[in-house]
């Protein structure tokens, strides 16, 4: 990493459609800098909610169009993505957070930016009052037998896209249609239940830019456009 700390600017986008939310990311990784050196590359951390969506990563093969239409009848959106992983759940009260960042200003390895946004999630959760809160040899976060932050990224050229999903006050009961992640026998939990009490997404927001700043080791500056403009972006 070099001496001087990166630069990341945050947008906090709002709650919208995950169609929304995937172009926003796809313009931000695509329209600045590709093609210029890892140096010029703008990086961005997108905050933001979903509308209810189930989501499938590319090892997700299984999924048929009749499990689609089933998802889709219960009032929930389902896409198919290029991230990694298997199928989660995104929607109202979940923080979901999407670092798109080139590696070449940080550390060119998928494998430590994997490692480094699990341990900057696990120390958000420290902040908040989950000691529990680790990494396993399961994809995500967990406090027991429970994950509260699914986790599946993209990589090309060294750009990520995709991130995490952190359960602040999501209604938990959405998971109960599919098996998260694809990891059997395990359950979900989120910052609500396991603090006792309302956690929003704004509240879980502070603590996990604070963290990101702190263990990616970078600094953080906030957009001065409104997300709802997007072509002033970037």
């Amino acid at each position: 990493m070099s001496s001087v700390r990166p630069l990341v600017t945050v947008v906090r986008a709002g709650r919208h459609s995950y169609s929304a939310g995937l172009q926003l990311q796809q313009r931000l990784a695509k329209s600045n800098q590709i093609l210029n050196p890892p140096a010029e590359f703008r990086n961005y951390l997108v905050l933001q909610e979903h509308e209810p969506v189930y989501t499938v990563g590319l090892r997700t093969k299984t999924y048929t169009v009749k499990d689609e239409d089933r998802l889709r009848r219960i009032g929930a959106d389902f896409h198919r993505t290029d991230r990694g992983g298997m199928i989660t759940f995104h929607g109202p009260g979940q923080l979901v957070a999407y670092p798109i960042l080139h590696l070449g200003q940080f550390m060119p390895s998928i494998r430590w930016y994997v490692a480094t946004l699990e341990r900057m999630v696990v120390e958000a959760c420290h902040q908040m009052g989950i000691r529990g809160a680790k990494a396993t040899k399961d994809t995500g976060i967990w406090v027991g037998d429970n994950k509260i932050c699914a986790i599946g990224i993209h990589g090309s050229r060294y750009v990520t896209t995709h991130g995490i999903g952190l359960n602040c006050c999501t209604d938990l009961r959405w998971f109960e249609h599919i098996v998260p992640c694809g990891i059997q026998g395990k359950g979900v939990t989120s910052l609500s239940k396991e603090l006792g009490r309302h956690f929003p997404v704004q509240e879980a927001s502070g603590a996990l830019l604070t963290s990101f700043a702190k263990v990616f080791e970078c600094r953080l500056q906030e957009q001065a456009t409104h997300p709802a403009s997007p072509d002033k972006i970037g």
